[in-house]
C-alpha cells in the first residue's frame, strides 16, 4: 500500500449500541413542565435511550467497538480514535482503556472532543492517520454518555438529549473504492461557546457554588440558526470537492440534533426529503454518537445500500462543524445497535 498521501480512508466495518433504558416522553412529561405532543413537534423524538447509574462512556464505546469489529470481520487495527464530550474522568482520555477492554492494549489511543462534531473530526483524524502510514486499520468510535451532563429539571435540554455509540473501522484503500471516505470541510467559531456550554468542572472553574453551573445550558434559538447555515455551507462545500450535483446525492446522513435542523438543512441544499436518513425520533441527540448510529440503523433496515452516494454533516458545541462524502460499500454484516446487553 502506497505511503505517498494517495491512500484513502475505507470504511469496512460498522457497529451501534444503544443502552436498554427507554426514556420515552411520557415519562419526561409526567416530572417536567412539557408534554409528548410539545417535544415531538419542536424536535421530532418521541424516545431516548440513557444510561443507568454506573454505566459509563467507555461501556457504550467498547459495545459499539466491538460490534463494528465484529463486521468488519477482523480484531485487528493499529489505532483507536474515541470521539466524546463525556470521558469517564477529566484525565486520562477514555480511549487507551477502551482498547484495552477490545484486546487492543499497545495500540495508539486517543480522545476527540468537539462535542456533537466529534465524530467526523474523529473520522478526518483517522484518514490522517492512515493517508500518512502511521495505521492500515484504525477503530474510530463515537460516543456520549450526554444524560450526565443534563440539570434533570431542565425541560429544555432533557428532552433533547439521549446516550449511544457507534463505530466504523476504515482500512486502507483507494479513492475509487466503495466506502472511501472523500474531502473533509471542518470549521469552529470559538467566539460563541457560550451557546452551547457546561460553565463549571473544567480547569477554568473546577467547581461552583451553583450546582446548574456543572449542566449544559443551551441557547436554542441562535444553534438552530448557526447549525442551519453552518451545516448547509460546509455542505457544499465537500458537494463541490466531490464533484457532485445535489440531485446526485442518493442520501443524506447529517447530526441528528434536531428533525427541524434536518429538514431545514435538506430544504437549503435541495435534497429530496426522503433522502434525509434519520433515526432522531428513536434515539434523541447522542451527540458525537448520532451519524454512526443513524448508519447502523440506516444499514439494518435497507436505506443505504452499496453505492449510495451519500453525504455527512454535523454541527455542534464550540461551535464546531464539517462535512465528508463518501459511496456507501457493501457491508457484510451490521447488527442492530439496540441490544439486550452490551456484550451482544
Amino acid at each position: 500500500m502506497p505511503t505517498d498521501g494517495s491512500r484513502a480512508a475505507v470504511v469496512a466495518g460498522l457497529g451501534g449500541w444503544l443502552p436498554p433504558r427507554v426514556v420515552d416522553n411520557d415519562e419526561l412529561a409526567s416530572r417536567l413542565d412539557t408534554s409528548d405532543e410539545w417535544i415531538r413537534t419542536r424536535t421530532g423524538i418521541r424516545q431516548r435511550h440513557a444510561v443507568d447509574p454506573g454505566t459509563s462512556t467507555a461501556d457504550l464505546a467498547e459495545a459499539a467497538g466491538r460490534r463494528a469489529l465484529r463486521s468488519a470481520g477482523s480484531d485487528v487495527v493499529d489505532a483507536l480514535v474515541l470521539a466524546t464530550a463525556t470521558p469517564d474522568h477529566p484525565c486520562p482520555a477514555s480511549a487507551p482503556r477502551v482498547a484495552a477492554r477490545l484486546g487492543l492494549s499497545g495500540i495508539a489511543a486517543f480522545d476527540v472532543n468537539a462535542v456533537c462534531t466529534g465524530f467526523v473530526y474523529a473520522l478526518a483524524t483517522a484518514a490522517g492517520l492512515l493517508a500518512a502510514g502511521v495505521a492500515d486499520r484504525v477503530l474510530v468510535i463515537g460516543a456520549d454518555a450526554f444524560t450526565t451532563l443534563l440539570d434533570p429539571d431542565d425541560r429544555t435540554t432533557v428532552p433533547i438529549f439521549g446516550d449511544g455509540a457507534g463505530a466504523v473501522v476504515l482500512r486502507a484503500g483507494t479513492a475509487g473504492e466503495l466506502g472511501a471516505l472523500g474531502s473533509f470541510d471542518l470549521h469552529s467559531a470559538g467566539e460563541h461557546t457560550d451557546l452551547l456550554v457546561v460553565p463549571a468542572g473544567g480547569a477554568l472553574r473546577r467547581r461552583s457554588a451553583d450546582p446548574r453551573e456543572h449542566f449544559l445550558t443551551m441557547q436554542g434559538t441562535a444553534v438552530f440558526r448557526h447549525a442551519t447555515a453552518r451545516m448547509a455551507e460546509s455542505s457544499r462545500a465537500v458537494l463541490r470537492r466531490a464533484g457532485w450535483r445535489v440531485d446526485e446525492v442518493d442520501r443524506f446522513v447529517g447530526h441528528q440534533a434536531n428533525a427541524r435542523i434536518l429538514s431545514t438543512v435538506a430544504k437549503s441544499l435541495g435534497l429530496a426529503p426522503e433522502g434525509v436518513v434519520a433515526n432522531i425520533d428513536r434515539t434523541g441527540n447522542t451527540s458525537a454518537a448520532s451519524i454512526p448510529l443513524a448508519f447502523a440503523d440506516a444499514c439494518v433496515d435497507g436505506t443505504l445500500r452499496a453505492g449510495d452516494r451519500v453525504l455527512v454533516s454535523a454541527f455542534g458545541a464550540g461551535l464546531t462543524w464539517g462535512s465528508t462524502t463518501l459511496r456507501w460499500p457493501d457491508l457484510p454484516k451490521v447488527e442492530s445497535p439496540r441490544a439486550v446487553t452490551a456484550a451482544g
